[in-house]
């Protein structure tokens, strides 16, 4: 009997041990082993997990010698078309920029500009086709984007943390208010959405002073929550803004008219229909008039027409709208 099992044990020892180490193998083919970071911080070493993990950027990106990515510019110092890291280059790169729009870009602008908003300056040599990091599938939030930004200025750069996290320029801010109504509508573009706006809202809704009158103005209309502009497009008739509301007119003839009262004179009425058409209608001529809170002049196929994408985008552009501070 002992010597069975002296026999036996060491060969389960090495069992064990190939066993094991074929579950080591696997993990860290398939990239499992590495430790879970909930709690990225706002710093280089943060965003560069974030650079080579969830943000994936190296799929399009490499640094220097780091990654063999080359369907974007190099972050790193590479050969001859890249002479400075993406820190140092960041810095020429805002100089360009603020030449061309006329505001104090700085590097850290540049680069936060870069993920925001993609297109507004693309290298030359390479397409407009970077993902938006803060839509899905990627979904970065704003602190991870910051932590992005904190590695690649720490690539050859002056790294201002202020800059990046607590004192960002107007510029950088009004990036990051961008990105975080993206966020705060589920990962919509808002850049997408202005484009959804306009084919669908503008004919009705004016927005900085601009599209038309049928509909209540929607500057500012931010302050009003993620909730209400989400009701206000799926359920029109929840909560009609206050001279806004579905009028039904039926004159002596019995023809109806259903829209917004946009005038109301001593003699007469317009009625005004969801195509912009406009009903004038004496005020002896009427039979009835009233307000129906089931019928809203906005269509109610609406959001049918919307794809799950415009919505978020519509939603996140509309949360950009903040009210004007005096």
């Amino acid at each position: 009997m002992n010597v069975t099992v002296t026999r036996v044990f060491p060969f389960l020892l090495v069992v064990l041990g190939i066993y094991l180490w074929i579950g080591y193998s696997i993990t860290e083919l398939t990239d499992g082993g590495g430790e879970v970071n909930t709690a990225i911080d706002i710093s280089p070493e943060g965003g560069e997990a974030i650079y080579w993990g969830k943000g994936r950027c190296f799929t399009c990106h490499s640094v220097g010698g780091q990654g063999s990515a080359v369907r974007g510019p190099n972050h790193g110092q590479f050969g001859e078309k890249f002479p400075m890291p993406m820190g140092a280059r960041a810095a020429e790169r805002a100089k360009e920029r603020a030449e061309k729009e006329g505001n104090d870009f700085n590097a850290v602008d540049y680069i936060v500009e870069s993920m925001a908003s993609p297109g507004a300056y693309v290298v030359k040599g390479y397409k407009n086709e970077m993902a938006v990091v803060y839509a899905p599938p990627i979904s970065l939030s704003l602190k991870e984007i910051k932590a992005v930004t904190s590695y690649l200025m720490s690539l050859g750069g002056d790294l201002d943390m202020e800059a990046i996290d607590t004192s960002p320029s107007e510029i950088t801010q009004a990036f990051y208010s961008k990105i975080s109504a993206a966020a705060e509508a589920g990962g919509g573009d808002p850049g997408a959405g202005a484009e959804v706006f306009e084919d669908n809202c503008a004919e009705c809704h004016m927005l900085a002073e601009e599209g038309g009158e049928i509909g209540p103005a929607l500057d500012g209309i931010s302050a009003k929550g993620l909730k209400f502009i989400s009701e206000s497009i799926l359920q029109p008739t929840k909560a009609l803004a206050k001279g806004f509301e579905t009028w039904v007119l039926i004159d002596k003839e019995g023809r109806q008219s259903i829209g917004l009262k946009s005038r109301d004179e001593a003699a007469e009425v317009d009625i005004t229909k969801a195509n912009g058409d406009v009903v004038t209608v004496a005020k002896t001529d009427i039979k009835e008039m009233k307000i129906d809170d089931t019928k809203s002049v906005m269509p109610d196929d609406l959001s049918e027409g919307l794809t799950v994408k415009d919505y978020q985008d519509i939603l996140s552009f509309l949360m950009l709208q903040k009210p004007k501070t005096e």
